[in-house]
């Protein structure tokens, strides 16, 4: 029984080597960003261990740089992460029914969305000693890639920490680009969501509120529209 736990396990980690891979460089970017901003060296590496999730981090440390409150860190951070809801309900429907509840947060903490993407594939039987290897390489992947920009950040010029800055934009701006040529209704999205954004940046009565705010309006507003605009049919067999 021990055999076949940790062959499951050597199976998941060996599954999420490629996420080890694109985690540690997008983590190195992180740790030099962060660094940049002048936080001191150990908070983006406990950020990494004990949260796991690029984009709330990413946003979370310049809501955390720029002073903001509490509240809209946490707001805002909420509302990015809103889609783990989701996929931790369709993961859910995955698990072997004697996994423990313990044995779900754990889960529940490693469910990023590369995690989630390996383990719905339909070949894959999720078991909790399998999730653990993927919960160990791309936490490692992350987790020491955040070392390393950390470590980069300290002796590299500031001119480079900002161009790694640009090229986090450029990451995002790769991402979305492709699926918004093919789609009207993610087209409709960004286009508003940016449309908002600009108007809380740019009109002196929005402006007094922080970024996170702005993330969080711009993001629900703009989705609740497409949702209103493009529903999505549901069959019979769905």
């Amino acid at each position: 029984m021990q055999n076949t736990k940790f062959s499951m396990f050597r199976r998941g980690a060996a599954d999420a080597v490629p996420v080890f891979l694109g985690y540690f460089t997008v983590a190195i970017t992180f740790g030099v960003i962060a660094t940049g901003k002048g936080l001191w060296s150990w908070c983006p590496i406990i950020m990494s261990m004990t949260c796991l999730s690029g984009t709330g981090q990413f946003v979370g440390i310049d809501l955390i740089a720029s002073l903001a409150s509490f509240a809209e860190l946490f707001s805002a951070i909420l509302v990015i992460n809103a889609r783990y809801f989701l996929m931790g309900l369709s993961l859910s429907q995955k698990l072997p029914p004697e996994i423990k509840l313990w044995q779900r947060f754990i889960i529940a903490f490693g469910n990023t969305d590369e995690n989630f993407a390996i383990a719905m594939l339909p070949e894959k039987q999720v078991t909790f000693p399998y999730f653990l290897g993927l919960m160990f390489s791309s936490w490692n992947g992350w987790v020491w890639g955040t070392v390393m920009g950390v470590f980069l950040g300290n002796v590299i010029p500031p001119s480079v920490t900002s161009a790694m800055g640009v090229a986090l934009y450029a990451m995002y701006i790769a991402i979305i680009v492709p699926p918004a040529v093919k789609s009207k209704p993610i087209m409709t999205v960004i286009a508003v969501a940016c449309i908002i954004s600009c108007i809380i940046k740019f009109v002196p009565i929005f402006s007094s509120l922080g970024g996170g705010w702005s993330v969080i309006i711009s993001g629900v507003a703009a989705s609740a529209l497409g949702a209103v605009l493009f529903p999505m049919e549901v069959t019979q067999d769905d």
